[in-house]
């Protein structure tokens, strides 16, 4: 599981990129924790779709704007809890 705090733009977004891909060499997958982020550009839902294509991507409490704005919600799973992500 993967945590991010604050704020990811195109110079931020590829050192989180890193530690997915980490992730997701080891495990297959990553649960992605948005609790904590308060602001993207767009670069991010576009790393989100990228891992999404080539592995299982579990995302938990994105923010509003983060889930309908760029409609991450329409097209990647969303979870309201860190637990019923890993549920599954």
């Amino acid at each position: 599981m993967i945590t991010p705090r604050g704020e990811f733009d195109y110079q931020s977004v590829p050192l989180l990129q890193t530690q997915v891909d980490a992730a997701v060499a080891v495990h297959g997958g990553v649960v992605l924790d948005a609790a904590g982020i308060t602001f993207t550009d767009s670069m991010f839902p576009t790393m989100l779709l990228a891992t999404h294509q080539r592995s299982r991507l579990r995302i938990v409490n994105p923010s509003p704007r983060l889930a309908r704005i760029y409609g991450v919600d329409q097209v990647l799973p969303i979870y309201p809890t860190v637990d019923a992500a890993l549920a599954t």
